[in-house]
């Protein structure tokens, strides 16, 4: 396959080629005769546009079939999100780049495999006032809209915090209409909680239980990573933007199996895995942060034997490693990584440029490496050495309160800018 095929291309191709295969079960004579294989259809948005003044906007998408969807809104800035299935947006040129009334700016594009988000940019708070999906009508396709009313900040705070308690669904596929409504009073009988649809971000302490990763001046690594994991979570918590999973919150040992699949289970829009790293005596001494991303060959040698090391981890815990995937797999494997691996190296280059402000860095602080852990196909993945234990003062900076506060704010300051970013660099496609 060419090199300058589409990424999302390419991530459809390797679903249908697994799907094509498990059908045939692999024999060439019931391949034969499976019916030719149909690329998938994604909905089709053909326009967007606003209406109405700074008092009540309405924001209408016009689609070739309905859709499930969510909208919620966030506060600083005021924006209003769109959580939706995967669109095919085949909107004008600009569509988005100027605002009306209420609105700034709205983006839009593929925030996940299979999902699409709108974000709508405000010019002050407002809530949503009406949020509906109408079937095609009077010779008007399906449409997507949302009436904004203008609300001043505490009944805007107020609004936001109910929609996290609304029990209203997204309007369903076959089409009447459904009116979210955020001012309601809670209902009398207890309903089932709306889903999150917070972005997932999950952190991965490295080693735990058995495996104390690299040991120096009586301190390991497993209890210096999960103490950062544990602050990063918090300060992630505290913004209510995300939802936090952590692969561990005691001494325990996970597989690093485990650890993927956990990202993979839960959707995650990023996986950071925290280690800190050790020099053996005999090869000197080596300071400050470095950020991997996955690779199939290291980017230099202290990578390969850092790779070899955290992939041995599971050893420890008597986890067999001998099975191998299958050389079918290995091909849908490529083929659904090249889109995530450029979401890791977009998200590695802002980490290290919001760390550097925070903490010492390695004299090449990006490389690469074959870790397991990162080898997610669809969740943007990297790992975090913080530093090596077997330097004196970044041992000083790992047993830190301080330091350690300051560092993951760093940290979560590049997932804030990593996750707008894949919001804002979507703009029209075919």
């Amino acid at each position: 396959m060419a090199s300058h095929a589409k990424p999302h291309l390419l991530l459809g191709c390797a679903v249908l080629c697994a799907a094509a295969l498990s059908c045939a079960g692999l024999s060439s004579a019931r391949a034969e005769n499976q019916a030719p294989i149909v690329a998938p259809s994604f909905p089709v948005a053909s326009d967007a546009r606003l209406a109405g003044d700074t008092k009540l906007t309405r924001f209408v998408l016009d689609l070739d079939k309905p859709v499930q969807f969510r909208a919620f809104t966030l506060a600083d800035p005021y924006r209003v999100v769109v959580d939706i299935p995967q669109l095919n947006f085949r909107l004008p040129a600009g569509t988005g780049a100027s605002g009306r009334g209420l609105v700034k700016a709205f983006r839009y594009g593929l925030v996940m495999p299979g999902g699409s988000r709108i974000v709508i940019d405000l010019a002050g708070p407002a809530r949503i006032a009406n949020s509906s999906m109408l079937d095609a009508a009077n010779g008007q396709p399906p449409r997507l809209v949302l009436e904004l009313q203008e609300v001043d900040r505490e009944t805007f705070m107020q609004s936001m915090s109910t929609e996290g308690r609304s029990d209203s669904k997204p309007a369903l596929a076959e089409g009447a209409a459904a009116t979210a409504a955020p001012e309601a009073a809670p209902a009398t009988k207890p309903a089932a909680p709306a889903p999150d649809a917070r972005p997932v971000v999950v952190i991965d302490p490295g080693h735990g239980g058995v495996d104390n990763g690299t040991q120096s001046g009586g301190e390991a690594e497993k209890n210096l990573v999960l103490a950062f994991g544990l602050a990063l979570r918090d300060r992630l918590e505290q913004s209510g933007k995300y939802r936090v999973v952590m692969t561990r919150t005691d001494d325990t040992f996970i597989p690093l199996n485990d650890r993927v699949k956990i990202a993979r289970s839960q959707s995650a829009a990023l996986f950071v895995s925290i280690h800190a790293d050790a020099l053996p005596k005999h090869e000197g001494d080596a300071q400050g942060a470095t950020i991997y991303t996955v690779s199939d060959k290291a980017s230099d040698a202290e990578a390969e034997r850092l790779a070899e090391a955290e992939n041995r981890a599971d050893a420890i815990g008597g986890v067999n490693l001998t099975d191998e995937p299958t050389e079918v797999a290995d091909i849908l494997i490529d083929l659904a990584q090249r889109e995530t691996r450029t979401f890791s190296n977009r998200f590695a280059r802002l980490l290290m440029g919001e760390m550097k402000n925070a903490t010492r860095m390695h004299k090449h602080p990006l490389k690469s490496a074959g870790f397991r852990v990162l080898k997610a196909p669809d969740v943007p993945s990297v790992l975090v050495e913080l530093g090596y234990v077997s330097n004196k003062g970044d041992l000083e900076h790992l047993v830190s309160e301080s330091w350690r506060n300051r560092t993951a704010g760093s940290v979560a300051q590049a997932i804030d800018a990593f996750l707008a970013k894949r919001l804002a660099t979507a703009g029209p496609a075919n």
